[in-house]
């Protein structure tokens, strides 16, 4: 996992639509349609890491009460997704900072 994402806000914050432009060089729309499309990219990435760890405890295949037992270290790994920013801030978080050249 990218330890970048960290960096983002959690909570809702407001930002300048014209330091957005100045960064992506492109129109305000242009921009957001740009950040959309990197968003969706990292939630994929965030779901499959999710999936992939989840799969150690088997959680995808079996489905039966007996074997659904309270797991601790899953019930640490679900709170550690729920806690991470979302895509769009991580996106827009990117942008700000330069990690993301826009041609």
């Amino acid at each position: 996992m990218n330890f970048d994402i960290f960096t983002a806000p959690l909570n809702t914050e407001t930002v300048d639509r014209s330091s957005l432009e100045n960064q992506s060089g492109k129109n305000i729309y242009e921009t957001i349609c740009i950040l959309d499309q990197v968003s969706k990219n990292i939630d994929k990435y965030i779901k499959a890491s999710l999936d992939k760890k989840l799969e150690e405890f088997h959680f995808l295949e079996k489905n039966t009460l007996e074997e659904t037992v309270e797991n601790k270290e899953q019930i640490e790994l679900s709170k550690f997704y729920e806690a991470l920013p979302k895509a769009t801030s991580i996106a827009i978080q990117y942008l700000i900072q330069g990690k993301l050249k826009i041609n």
